[in-house]
């Protein structure tokens, strides 16, 4: 996969931090640990992202539209 080079500015605390969790090998290097903490801190703000948007639609509606796909399905379904 390709990479793309970057350069960052970091407090010296957290870059502390960091070379004592790559010298315990729980990274492979400063750039895994970074890439792996962007990655995780990206997908949970898309997470509240998706249940902003959630939160916006109207159960009412959203019923209907289902309750009216499902009836034209219903006549298909066998009886059980």
């Amino acid at each position: 996969m390709n990479r793309a080079r970057i350069a960052i500015t970091i407090d010296p605390a957290v870059l502390k931090d960091l070379d004592l969790l790559v010298a315990s090998k729980q990274f492979q290097s400063r750039s895994q640990a970074i890439e792996e903490a962007v990655s995780a801190k990206l997908r949970h703000l898309s997470r509240g992202r998706l249940a902003r948007e959630c939160a916006r639609l109207d159960p009412g509606c959203e019923q209907a539209m289902a309750d009216e796909g499902m009836s034209a399905e219903m006549s298909e379904w066998s009886v059980y």
